[in-house]
């Protein structure tokens, strides 16, 4: 049971909602279009689920095996660095959920094509070659791109396509959203772990940057957020209402003062998940209001 737990903390539950935010304004945007296949949807969902914990569980280990996990790390622990899962087991357990989302995703290829199959598997190499390898995109500062690109119109347009079988711009602009957002919940983490990263040789933009230059990321991600159904109602002449999603500042009103002042790891925590929760309450209101 003690794996069992370790492994559900591994899994950093705080960062899910990166990949669940984007299907659903993929799936919104799709429903306005047409009619909606559930069981599509649904696997659509539970493999960018997989491949956001395989993520994680690989980080889990690769961080450790690098040495950048170390006693001195201020975020939530991790399991492999703090001995409660072996490296063995957790090598295993992320290649284990990796192979599953690949599994699955064999459905959606039969549904979408080769197309679907290239977004696939990149999202898979990019989620494990985040931290391994030679060149891990985490350690040179590329992370931020992968989560923007991936986690964004990647996964907004992926699901549009599954459901529509074509591809417009308008759920690609729209993926902006959601990524500026995930990228923000990255930012966070990567200003927490500011001076464990620059220790380990992690060369995050905050640590090639600068915190200065982190807080202005954060923030920067945020406004951007807000700013994406603004400029999709002026280019596409109407869907007005998706820009509810701005309510979202409600939320990460409170995690950006955290980043601007520079608060204790334990308050960079908490806004790490609540940046988290304002991508969920943005992809609920922007598919709301592109439905009204």
């Amino acid at each position: 049971m003690r794996t069992v737990n370790a492994l559900l903390l591994s899994a950093r539950p705080r960062t899910l909602p990166a990949a669940a935010g984007p299907v659903i304004v993929g799936a919104a945007m799709a429903y306005a279009a047409g009619p909606v296949d559930r069981l599509v949807l649904g696997v659509t969902l539970v493999c960018a689920l997989l491949i956001q914990v395989g993520t994680n569980y690989a980080n889990d280990y690769y961080d450790f095996v690098k040495g950048t996990d170390t006693a001195e790390r201020v975020g939530p622990p991790r399991a492999t660095a703090a001995g409660l899962v072996s490296p063995a087991v957790m090598r295993t357990t992320f290649m284990a959920t990796f192979a599953a989302a690949g599994l699955l995703g064999c459905y959606l290829v039969y549904e979408g094509g080769i197309a679907i199959a290239l977004i696939g598997a990149a999202s898979i190499a990019c989620g494990l070659l985040y931290t391994a390898g030679p060149l891990p995109l985490g350690y040179l500062g590329l992370g931020d791109v992968f989560v923007l690109v991936f986690f964004g119109p990647v996964a907004v347009g992926g699901t549009y396509y599954l459901q529509t079988g074509r591809i417009t711009w308008q759920p690609i602009l729209a993926g902006l959203g959601p990524g500026l957002i995930s990228t923000a919940v990255l930012t966070v983490n990567n200003f927490r772990d500011y001076h464990t990263d620059k220790q380990a040789g992690k060369r995050t933009l905050v640590v090639r940057f600068g915190r200065s230059f982190g807080k202005a990321q954060y923030v920067a991600c945020i406004v951007g957020a807000c700013t994406v159904p603004l400029l999709l109602s002026v280019c596409s002449g109407g869907r007005w209402w998706a820009n509810l999603s701005i309510l979202m500042l409600a939320v990460a009103w409170s995690p950006m003062r955290a980043v601007l002042r520079e608060a204790e790891p334990a308050v960079l925590n908490r806004a790490l998940a609540q940046t988290g929760v304002s991508l969920v309450v943005y992809s609920v209101l922007f598919s709301l209001g592109w439905l009204i």
